[in-house]
């Protein structure tokens, strides 16, 4: 894996205030800044990560190059939106920073995002981009926002004079419902550091894989996490799978105690089945009710007149 130093500048001029990204230019910045760090952190562990702005009075280091994820987030934080940007002078500082780094054997590389107009001239972007190669630093644009026809040019001069052999890149997102750093993910800028698409899949059927590596994790740099997300998701599919015979046999039992019934709805007269032989049984019953009431009341009437033909 790359070991870098890498420096990300952000645009916090008044054009980060838009919300035509969502939520805002600022906060989709802040989202992609995140994810850059986590990129470079896991591709490397002695990589570092600084952050700086380049708009307001003037360019600021927010925080020196950093393993420290907390700080990150602190600078993010502290950062003011105000003013325009200060392109040139921004990256000038940036690579002073790369300059002063504890590792000497890190690569140098500054991340500049840009949503706003860009006040420099072309040839003097170009002049910074020979002079930034020159010094072994590559650079890598992310132009979103105001994606003006002469801030494009301008910044497509300035990578094609540094491009070198680790690679400067040019990514111009557009507006639209993706979230910028979702987008970025697909650009050559991370697309090296092995990060997977957030929530997807990718094409080719490994889950989630970063690199072409099952569940984002290349076996041969990290074996006890890939074998435990390997052993997690057996797991959980014989958990599944497990589930679901039980509900088809549960299903199975339930429909084993209804009786099948094969009498027909209708009875040759017309009327609902079961209802005539019902209503014979309820008449029998009626007429063995009567019948014992009424001999009884015979019987009573033939004792009468064996009593009145004894007295007679």
């Amino acid at each position: 894996m790359v070991l870098e130093a890498t420096m990300i500048v952000v645009d916090n001029s008044e054009s980060s205030r838009n919300g035509d990204y969502v939520p805002s230019r600022w906060e989709a910045q802040s989202d992609a800044v995140n994810l850059i760090f986590s990129a470079k952190t896991q591709a490397n562990p002695e990589s570092s990560v600084g952050l700086m702005s380049m708009a307001g009075k003037g360019p600021e280091v927010l925080v020196t190059l950093t393993t420290d994820f907390g700080k990150i987030l602190d600078g993010i934080h502290r950062t003011k939106i105000l003013g325009h940007t200060h392109l040139a002078t921004g990256i000038q500082i940036a690579g002073l920073a790369l300059k002063h780094r504890q590792n000497k054997s890190q690569r140098q590389r500054i991340i500049v995002f840009t949503c706003s107009p860009i006040a420099e001239s072309e040839s003097t972007l170009v002049k910074l981009a020979k002079r930034m190669k020159k010094n072994n630093i590559s650079i890598d644009f992310i132009a979103f926002g105001d994606l003006e026809a002469e801030s494009t040019k301008k910044l497509e001069a300035f990578n094609e004079n540094i491009k070198g052999g680790d690679g400067s890149h040019l990514a111009i997102i557009p507006p639209g419902p993706s979230l910028l750093s979702d987008t970025l993910i697909t650009t050559p800028i991370l697309g090296a550091d092995g990060v997977a698409p957030r929530g997807g899949t990718e094409e080719g059927g490994a889950e989630g894989g970063g690199g072409g590596f099952e569940f984002g994790v290349d076996p041969s740099t990290d074996p006890e996490l890939a074998l435990a997300l390997r052993m997690s998701m057996e797991e959980e599919k014989a958990r599944q799978e497990k589930e679901g015979k039980g509900k088809e046999q549960l299903k199975g039992e339930s429909l084993e105690g209804i009786p099948e019934e094969n009498q027909p709805l209708l009875d040759g007269q017309g009327e609902a089945s079961g209802t005539g032989g019902d209503k014979m049984d309820e008449d029998k019953e009626d007429g063995d009710k009567t019948e014992p009431s009424e001999a009884k009341e015979e019987k009573k009437e033939g004792d009468g007149d064996g009593e009145k033909m004894d007295t007679a």
